[in-house]
């Protein structure tokens, strides 16, 4: 009879651990995970506090950066990033606020 419990038991544990593993992918598949949603063209790259109001915001917008400046009376599009800057590294020093066009 001891036998009998031990492998419903260990039948009980494989049945919850594999409900555990699946349970990401059916909510993936009914559309509740934002991140996963595929065509995404927006994305918030960093964002640094200026003050207790306003923050500086790195943005991606359809393959192109953004800095935002958001939180104060209006907010403001302070650039467009040159395309070339974008890359997945420490930027260049010579990469500032004033260069953008």
């Amino acid at each position: 009879m001891e036998t009998q419990s031990l492998l419903l038991a260990g039948l009980v544990l494989a049945g919850i651990c594999a409900a555990l593993l699946l349970l990401p992918k059916v909510i993936r598949s009914f559309g509740i995970d934002p991140a996963m949603r595929p065509g995404r063209r927006i994305a918030v790259i960093e964002a640094a506090a200026i003050d207790p109001r306003r923050r500086l915001v790195l943005a991606r917008c359809d393959g192109r950066e953004v800095l935002l400046l958001v939180g104060g009376p209006t907010d403001t599009v302070v650039g467009w990033l040159p395309t070339q800057a974008m890359h997945h590294g420490p930027r260049p020093p010579s990469t500032a606020v004033d260069d953008l066009a």
